[in-house]
């Protein structure tokens, strides 16, 4: 009787069987998250500085880690990231050399430096590459007797258009009031000097 109670107790003690693998409540979000806040953070020279002073780059459990989190490079989970730093300095990590450097406030500071020019100028320097540069003039062949084009009747408006000439287009507004036209322009302050003068007079 007593040695079907220890084979029974035997089995409740033995490791878990193949049939109880262990499945996250959450289908794997909750790591998911935790993993993509962590991977973030790394965009932040000064976190790392922080993990760098903390000796946590000693640590090899910690080093596999970081090569674990590799991954998010991939196409189907880089669409997750918000901060693409991030990504550039965990490749960084992967190099001793570079985890020993950050230890240093000054390389800290280097780091924060450009990273903070390249946010600065990152926009500018890339419309200089996606912009469509104006095309060449083409240059025209002498053309024999062309019929010369029709006169244009002369119209008598209170206000015309200048003719653009070959120069710069000029913009909508140039075209409103002619230069030299009697038609007073908004000007806020002149309107605000003109309501006191009618205070005064009434």
């Amino acid at each position: 009787m007593s040695s079907n109670q220890d084979s029974d107790d035997s089995a409740t003690t033995t490791p878990s069987s193949p049939k109880s693998i262990y499945k996250d409540p959450d289908d794997g979000r909750q790591r998911f998250l935790l993993e993509l806040e962590f991977v973030q953070c790394l965009a932040n020279p000064t976190y790392i500085h922080y993990l760098a002073q903390n000796r946590y780059f000693e640590d090899e459990a910690f080093i596999g880690y970081l090569k674990y989190l590799q991954y998010w490079q991939r196409p189907e989970y880089v669409k997750f990231i918000m901060y693409p730093h991030c990504l550039y300095f965990l490749e960084l990590l992967q190099n001793a050399n570079f985890r020993n450097a950050m230890a240093h406030p000054g390389n800290k500071e280097l780091a924060h430096r450009q990273q903070f020019y390249f946010w600065k100028n990152y926009r500018n320097n890339r419309l200089k590459h996606i912009l469509p540069r104006p095309l060449p003039e083409p240059v025209s062949a002498p053309q024999a007797s062309a019929p010369s084009p029709a006169p244009v009747p002369h119209t008598t408006n209170s206000i015309s258009a200048p003719v653009p000439t070959g120069g710069p287009a000029l913009s909508p507004m140039q075209y409103a009031i002619p230069s030299g036209s009697s038609l007073a322009k908004n000007d806020p302050r002149n309107s605000v000097v003109d309501r006191r003068k009618r205070k005064k007079e009434t």
